[in-house]
């Protein structure tokens, strides 16, 4: 059998299955062959297609605070970064922001920040259910690792998503990159989500400095074991003030293979067609939503902070406001022929388990 047809007894096991070992996975990864990466790309569209439909989930980016408590690696925001100037939101331009958002047409906010210490449970809940209570919004939280009875408190505020991506399953890795972090907590952290009641996403960066193919195999292994609701994929952008500042970016191609490969063995997952994708090369974003993606996150953040969050420089659309960024996307969308969803977008386990709670309460089952 040629190695084409292997590929090809590959993917289709993919489709079929939903399921890989590790070796095919890398298998796939690995191919350089560019009938092989579209008939990849082409297979995850189909099974976008099939399984989420032509919808694309607009979700309103507020990035709250730059401060963080952690001296991640490869992170602009990491506390060792003296030069940044550094900025938090008060709770009033916080709400402000949802209510512009949210008259934009977007139907879920992400609120997301460093882990920033001021940001404590009681206070997160607070303006949580500030939010539900003003604006009808489902709200993403992503802010970083609590306790468990933190997640609990957010949750019974209204949160209905959490975003934590949990980088690397490889747990060497890791550690090289987290020196102040615990591998184990990441990991319980989205075990405590998922008991919490959250809709639960994880996801890595790709092209990190030290990353195998092997180590990516096992973290979409990991996020096919832990049921994910979300899955965010994103290429390694090096900061300058950082230690990792010389190293290699992330490329599109590798970003893109990961997020195709993922979505055919993980069919139901919300994927987002992040800003990073578009900063290492123009049209990233729309490749993205070619081959699995059907969430994109336009940033809502007022102005003046933009420039401040960096995560990764420069970023693109940091010049842009809130409205153009929001008419940006929705004229992207359609122009693939894609419709914006116009739900809050919640996932297809979490519809699926609503619909099974509504036909036993039909059907009288306790």
């Amino acid at each position: 059998m040629s190695a084409h047809s292997e590929f090809q007894k590959i993917l289709y096991k993919a489709e079929v299955e939903n399921s890989l070992s590790r070796g095919e996975i890398c298998a796939v990864l690995e191919t350089r062959n560019p009938v092989e990466i579209d008939n990849l790309f082409n297979t995850a569209d189909r099974m976008r297609q099939r399984w989420v439909g032509d919808e694309v989930h607009v979700r309103g980016l507020i990035e709250i605070s730059n401060h963080c408590r952690r001296d991640c690696l490869y992170c602009g925001l990491r506390k060792s970064n003296l030069k940044l100037e550094r900025y938090r939101m008060t709770d009033d331009e916080i709400i402000e922001t949802v209510r512009t958002a949210a008259s934009l047409g977007a139907r879920t906010i992400v609120i997301q920040s460093g882990e920033d210490p001021r940001l404590t449970s009681s206070r997160v809940a607070g303006l949580v259910g500030q939010i539900k209570d003003e604006v009808d919004v489902a709200i993403t939280l992503s802010l970083g690792e609590y306790s468990p009875g933190d997640f609990i408190a957010m949750k019974r505020a209204g949160a209905d998503r959490y975003l934590l991506k949990h980088e690397t399953i490889d747990r060497g890795l890791y550690n090289r990159l987290h020196p102040d972090m615990d591998y184990e907590n990441r990991i319980c952290c989205l075990e405590w989500l998922k008991e919490a009641g959250f809709q639960v996403g994880a996801g890595i960066m790709v092209g990190l400095p030290g990353q195998t193919i092997e180590s990516i195999a096992d973290d979409i292994l990991f996020m096919k074991f832990m049921e994910l609701d979300m899955a965010g994929i994103g290429p390694f952008i090096p900061h300058p003030e950082t230690p990792l500042c010389g190293a290699e970016a992330g490329t599109l191609e590798m970003t893109l293979k990961v997020i195709a490969i993922t979505r055919i063995i993980i069919p139901c997952l919300l994927i987002p067609a992040t800003t990073a994708i578009g900063t290492i090369e123009f049209g990233g974003r729309e490749c993205a939503l070619r081959c699995g993606a059907n969430v994109i996150m336009p940033n809502a953040t007022p102005q003046k902070y933009r420039k401040l969050y960096q995560i990764y420089p420069n970023r693109i659309c940091a010049d842009d406001s809130p409205e153009n960024c929001l008419i940006c996307v929705e004229g992207m969308i359609k122009s693939l022929g894609r419709n914006v969803a116009t739900d809050f977008g919640h996932s297809y386990q979490f519809k699926k388990s609503m619909a099974t709670i509504r036909d036993g309460k039909k059907a009288g089952v306790c």
